[in-house]
């Protein structure tokens, strides 16, 4: 885990962490984009769409979108496509802005 904190981090400055439910999360810019989760031998990395950079709508209750890939802790960590993925949020974060 600690290990793929410092890869989300060092990705943009912008990037920032905080525990939130007791799980660590990662913001850009003060939007959701991902988070790291633990559960009996499984390590999880979910990729979240906050649903605060869409415009809010009347009638319409929006949840962020989220998406996770399970990590094998005994594997190399599949850097390329973690990175790929947080790149891919952070381009459509900055487009919304």
């Amino acid at each position: 885990m600690l290990a793929l904190k410092d890869i989300i981090l060092r990705l943009d400055k912008n990037i920032t962490h905080q525990r939130k439910f007791q799980i660590p999360f990662f913001y850009y810019k003060d939007k959701k984009l991902c988070y790291l989760w633990v559960n009996k031998r499984k390590l999880l990395f979910g990729i979240v769409e906050d649903k605060n950079i869409y415009p809010k709508k009347d009638g319409v209750n929006r949840k962020d979108k989220m998406e996770s890939i399970q990590i094998d802790p005994n594997a190399d960590i599949p850097i390329d496509l973690i990175l790929g993925l947080l790149q891919e949020k952070i381009k459509l974060y900055n487009k919304m802005e």
